[in-house]
């Protein structure tokens, strides 16, 4: 069984319809298929509509920009209601930071003698709520700026380049508690990858499980051999969910292929009996699982 739950659809920074993402799926050959847009939960209806027709299981999930002890962390959020209050003003807020930095790497790039207007952005990001930095790559690709998404984030928009611009993201702890109060449960993605947490011990990750965290992502393609020796020994240790992905965006990344990277399916099946523990725990009218 090939089971991917790390993937991005053009309901975000992906560049794939939820429903082509799920296809696209299908036709790598994979079982089980998570969507984890960035801080929205805009493509679940239409990935799930296609799932439906394809056979493919679809777990829908999120992928939440946080911060932890100034570092920015990937967390991944898998079957919660995203209507519970805390978890909406969550990403509510978070949406409104990924709005506003938009015109703000457009004026930088302006000054740098870029012609790109906010126009540009928004065409590129094909109308999605979590617009950002990869939609100011796009621009400045189509305008012929920069080859690709890689070379725009080295040469203007990663962090301490010309056109680089912070926003908010929501307090880690306060997100793992607002995951479970709505159902659902949590991963860290690429833990000792980009925008991880600073190759966390298992000291860290022993207190944030105590907040609410339920596994980390060990097969990641940021991490190499030893970091999935060591990560998978904490995993072990702690008895947290070991997790695998491509963190596929389509054309947007690549070396992120569907399916390169997949979670076992006895931790899937534990990830499925811990989000059914949380959502009964909360109560909640959590999103089901298509075809399992």
């Amino acid at each position: 069984m090939r089971i991917d739950l790390h993937t991005h659809s053009r309901a975000s920074d992906g560049t794939d319809a939820p429903a082509a993402l799920v296809r696209a799926a299908v036709d790598a050959g994979l079982d089980v298929l998570a969507i984890t847009d960035h801080d929205t939960a805009d493509g679940w209806a239409e990935a799930s509509a296609a799932a439906a027709e394809t056979g493919l299981t679809l777990v829908p999930g999120m992928e939440i920009s946080t911060r932890h002890r100034g570092r920015g962390v990937h967390l991944l959020a898998f079957l919660p209601d995203p209507s519970y209050p805390p978890l909406a003003a969550e990403l509510e807020q978070v949406l409104r930071g990924r709005a506003s930095r938009v015109p703000a790497m457009v004026a930088r790039l302006r000054d740098l003698g870029i012609d790109i207007t906010e126009d540009d952005v928004r065409a590129a990001a094909h109308g999605t709520a979590a617009s950002g930095r990869p939609h100011v790559a796009d621009a400045l690709v189509t305008l012929g700026v920069v080859p690709d998404r890689t070379a725009a984030f080295d040469r203007y928009l990663g962090w301490g380049r010309p056109a680089h611009v912070d926003r908010y993201a929501a307090p880690l702890e306060d997100v793992l508690r607002a995951v479970a109060g709505a159902g659902g449960v949590s991963v860290i993605a690429h833990p000792w990858g980009r925008g991880g947490l600073g190759r966390p011990d298992e000291e860290t990750l022993a207190a944030l499980q105590a907040v609410g965290l339920t596994g980390i992502e060990v097969d990641h393609q940021d991490h190499d051999e030893q970091a999935r020796d060591t990560l998978g020994a904490i995993a072990r240790d702690l008895g947290l969910v070991a997790t695998g992905a491509s963190d596929y965006h389509g054309d947007g990344k690549t070396d992120h292929e569907l399916g390169c990277n997949s979670t076992h399916p006895d931790e899937f099946a534990r990830l499925l009996e811990a989000a059914d523990r949380a959502a009964a725990a909360a109560g909640r009218d959590t999103p089901a699982v298509v075809n399992r």
